[in-house]
Parts: C-alpha cells; structure tokens; sequence
C-alpha cells in the first residue's frame, strides 16, 4: 500500500503526465454529461418505456457501449459504434483496393487522407442510423412524449445525432491527442464502468428476491468473475518468445561478444480491436429492423442469446483476430532489422527464411489466441444460462470485459513508460507492465 501510495505521488510530480491526465478526466467528465442531455423536442418524463426495453438485450448491450445514453435518448444516443464501424471498411479496403493501399504507405499524409474519409463514411453510416433510432424511439415512447411532429422532428433530431457522435469523436482525438491513453477506447470503457454499479445492483436484487441461492450463489457468481478476469488479462499479456542472437562486434579495438536476446510475438496481438469490430457489425441487424422485408432477419441476428448470433460473433472474432494481427506485425520488416542489426534466430537464415519463419510462428500462436477470444466474447450469454442477471452477465466475458482490461492495461503503460523516464519505479515491482500493443 505504501508503494502504491508513493507511485501516485511520482505521477503527480511529472508536470506533463499530470496535466495530460487532468486533460482526460475532464473531457470524459464532459462526455458523461452529454449523456444526459435528452434530444431537443422529446420529454425527459416519458422515457420510462425506452429504458425498459434498453434493460437488456442486444438493446442493452447497446445501450451500455454508449454509457446509458441509449437509453436515454442522449444527443450521444448513436455513440461511436459508427466510427468503429467506418474504420473496419476502411481498413478492409486497404487490403483490397490499390489505391487505400497507396496510401497507406505514404505515412503521415495517406493517415491523414484515410482519416478523413472515416469521418465521411461515419456521417453516411449516422445518417441511416438515425432514423432507424427514431423510428424505435417512435414505436416505443407515447405520442406526447413528442413535443416536436412530424417530418421536421426527425430531420432536426437526425442532424442532432449525427452532431452528437461527430463530437464524441472530437473529444477522442483530443484525448489520443493531449491526453492519456487511446480516447476512442477510454471513451467506451467509461460507458461500460458507467454501468457497472447499476448492473451489480440489479444482480444483488436478484439474489436477494430468489428463495435458492441467495447471497451464496453471489459470492460464486464474484470468485468465477474473478477467476474470468485473471484469464483474460494472462490472454491480453501471454507472449511466446522467440530467441535471437546477435553476432560479434569489434568496435574500436575492443571485441564484443555474440547477444542473445528475445522477441516476444504477443498471443493476442490485436488486442481488443478484434471484438469491438465484430460488436459493431453485430449491431448492423438494428439498421434494418423497421423494414418489414428484412425484419425477420434482422430478429434472427439481432436474437442477443441466440444460436446463430453467437456463431456468427464467435467467428467474427477469430477472422478480425487475424487481420488486426496481419496489421499489427510485419515479419517482414522484422526480419530486415534483425538483419542490418547483425541479429539472427538459430537454426534459420536471416532474410526471406526468418520472415517466413515468424509468419509461421504467428499463424500458429494467434489460432488458440483468436479462439480464446472467441471464448471470451460469447460468455456473457452462459453466464446468463446459469441464471446470472442479463445486465451484469455482460461483465463476465465478451466485449465488456476485455475493453476494461485492454484499455487499463495500455494507459497504465503509457503511464508507466513516463515513470520510467523521470528514473521514478514504475506500478509493477518488475517496471516491465505489458498493454495491447503490437512489438
């Protein structure tokens, strides 16, 4: 405890990393705030319904990425699923269309570029998404809860939500930005703490109400959450390493022995990027739910505890696991490094070989890790076989969790690497604090 009490104190003493987390405190404490701030035109006292029907389900689930904002029909009601969601195309296209690739290799400038045209898809994706939320809004809420008709009502409550995720997308740039930590992601992950204390209550009401169980059957719901968490957090972390060494020197006069080091290939190199882009293409069924041509289907996949819901999330996972991966590590570029820095892995020839060697080293390491994942993903819907409540089943695996693993994990790294600078120890005793990141 005194350790940890003497770290806070050094990360308050770096003039830099103190105002960068004041920076983040205050614009997610303004991200919060706008989820509360109701869609001009509606009245606050009749969301009574609405909140019922976001309670659970793949509603539910929506609602707690956007921090009950969902559900509150917030000016921050869409959230940044669009975002996520416009990234995936885009990045899909730049394994697929020479000129995405073209600018991918261009640095900076081809960034800025594909940025940019995120933005526009993210608009296009937020101008189908917000009528089908007011369509929903209309189905469930009273007529006079409408203070505003009509066509009008929905052309200005369309540009209100588009205005809405547009902003949540500044304040994520200005997080990543001046901040600490990834804002898109810190972004979500205070969504999903948000509801965290309303879903535990929830849970505890349950407990107590039921005549079997009781607050035993609490205590082991908590030590299989607990046991839930270790794993994923030893999934985030695992790494196989691959040893490397390095030939003799002479620099000078002085000769230099042969090094023997490690490269540690991550088992889950994408992180949580996998989950939250096969959550978003999830949630695409809600688009096509008021069209009775495609209801059924939409129902069909949308169906939170269904079968073929779950397969298709399940290997969602799996297949953005490899790509993200594919994304991240280059052996190729790898290989090359080692090469000009004398470096070579035993037994293989430096060049194509080693590249070729680590691809297959990943290949095989990212399997187990991408089913893992999978695993991990579709466990909220067992915990909710078991009888655990539909909220605060969401923290037993799936998307919630990891984000609240993988998020607190790469801050406190970043974090972490500025202690280390300032020569301060870092949070673990080791100083060595693995996040999400690639290499």
């Amino acid at each position: 405890m005194k350790k940890f009490i003497e770290t806070i104190k050094n990360i308050f003493k770096i003039e830099e990393l103190r105002k960068r987390i004041v920076y983040t405190i205050l614009l997610l404490i303004v991200y919060r705030l706008g989820c509360f701030v109701v869609v001009p035109g509606i009245d606050p006292t009749q969301l009574a319904a609405l909140e019922a029907q976001t309670s659970e389900g793949l509603m539910g689930l929506l609602n707690m990425f956007s921090g009950g904002a969902f559900g509150n029909a917030s000016i921050f009601a869409l959230g940044v699923m669009p975002y996520i969601s416009a990234s995936i195309v885009i990045q899909l296209l730049g394994m697929m269309i020479p000129y995405f690739q073209k600018l991918q290799r261009e640095g900076e400038s081809g960034r800025r570029k594909m940025n940019q045209m995120t933005r526009y898809l993210t608009i296009v994706i937020l101008a189908l998404q917000g009528p089908a939320y007011l369509t929903n809004l209309h189905s469930q809420l009273p007529a006079e809860a409408f203070l505003i008709k009509g066509f009008s009502f929905n052309l200005f409550a369309t540009i209100v939500l588009i205005g809405g995720t547009m902003f949540i997308m500044w304040l994520g740039e200005r997080i990543t930005d001046r901040g600490i930590g990834n804002g898109i992601s810190l972004i979500i992950m205070v969504g999903i703490i948000a509801r965290l204390p309303y879903s535990f209550a929830a849970e505890i009401g349950t407990r107590l109400n039921q005549t079997t169980g009781g607050l035993l059957m609490l205590i082991v719901e908590l030590v299989l959450l607990f046991f839930v968490f270790v794993a994923t957090i030893a999934l985030v972390q695992g790494v196989r390493k691959i040893p490397v060494q390095y030939a003799k020197r002479i620099v000078g006069n002085k000769q230099y022995g042969g090094v023997r080091q490690y490269i540690p290939l991550k088992i889950n190199a994408a992180g949580v990027m996998p989950i939250i882009f096969a959550q978003a293409l999830m949630l695409f069924p809600l688009i096509f739910a008021s069209f009775d041509a495609t209801r059924g289907l939409a129902a069909t996949l949308g169906n939170y505890t269904g079968f073929w819901y779950n397969f298709i999330f399940a290997f969602l996972v799996v297949i953005f696991t490899y790509f993200y991966t594919a994304v991240t590590v280059n052996p190729t570029m790898m290989a090359e490094d080692m090469k000009k820095n004398g470096g070579f892995i035993p037994g293989i020839k430096p060049g194509k070989k080693t590249a070729e060697y680590l691809d297959s080293i990943m290949s095989r390491i990212t399997l187990p890790g991408s089913i893992f994942l999978a695993i991990v993903a579709i466990l909220p819907v067992f915990a909710m076989k078991l009888g655990v409540n539909n909220q605060f089943a969401q923290f037993y695996g799936g998307t919630s969790l990891l984000i609240l693993v993988g998020v607190v994990l790469d801050t406190l790294k970043q974090i972490e690497s500025y202690l280390l600078m300032r020569h301060y120890d870092g949070l673990m005793k080791t100083g060595r604090l693995k996040g999400r990141s690639g290499m």
